[in-house]
């Protein structure tokens, strides 16, 4: 356990470190810790070594641990697929992010569901960059449309967007997407100013490239916290 102390020690020096070197040190990154199937204790250990932001991805799962936090001002990231039956309780647990809105059917639901207790939640669009069929996320070719769209939801504030890189042995399979997506980024930034600060791009597997990218928020999770542990919540 003593182990995810070390583990996030040593992935912020390498941050800050690529920081200075790619001339962005003065810029905020932020750190998700993604804590699908580990332990609330870990998740609690995380958090007392200066983890801030936490992810989940099963509904479920968030509603069962996160309440057991020591920490409960610890900010909640949902970055999973969210099936529109699971809305109201994810609202429940107040995330401080959504980054996995793939639709304009899921977004309109999240919306309304919003609307009827006159709140409002922060999103990310999830964008499939890598067009593999397994994977959730608007197509990259219908992205720019879609986004603008979703962006004219009442209820809704687009904070930005969000992908998935490749799963492959080597890492830099994952360049051109990640670069894709910073492009895309870029060139809605000036049509939605307000609150348009987040590209949440790179995993355990591939973060250093995504950084590399103009990735400013990182999800990371067996790098943290070792290998995960399939049980009840799988």
């Amino acid at each position: 356990m003593q182990d995810i102390s070390k583990n996030i020690k040593r992935i912020q020096v390498k941050i800050d470190d690529m920081k200075k070197q790619l001339g962005r040190a003065e810029e905020e990154i932020t750190l998700v810790a993604v804590t699908k199937t580990h332990s609330v204790e870990a998740m609690d250990l995380a958090l007392g070594q200066g983890i801030c932001h936490i992810g989940e991805n099963k509904v479920q799962e968030a509603m069962r641990k996160l309440p057991m936090l020591k920490d409960q001002s610890a900010k909640f990231h949902f970055i999973g697929h969210l099936q529109s039956n699971k809305i109201n309780q994810l609202l429940s647990l107040k995330p401080y992010l959504i980054q996995s809105i793939d639709s304009l059917y899921l977004a309109d639901k999240l919306n309304r569901a919003l609307g009827r207790t006159n709140r409002t939640q922060d999103i990310l669009i999830q964008v499939n960059t890598t067009e593999e069929e397994q994977k959730t996320g608007v197509n990259f070719a219908n992205a720019e449309e879609l986004i603008f769209k979703i962006a004219s939801l009442s209820s809704l504030r687009v904070r930005g967007l969000m992908t998935i890189g490749k799963l492959h042995p080597n890492p830099e399979i994952s360049r051109p997407y990640f670069r894709q997506l910073k492009e895309l980024f870029f060139k809605i930034r000036p049509e939605i100013p307000e609150g348009w600060d987040y590209l949440s791009m790179g995993m355990s597997h591939d973060w250093q490239i995504a950084l590399e990218e103009g990735s400013n928020m990182l999800r990371i999770g067996s790098a943290i916290f070792g290998e995960r542990h399939y049980g009840e919540d799988r």
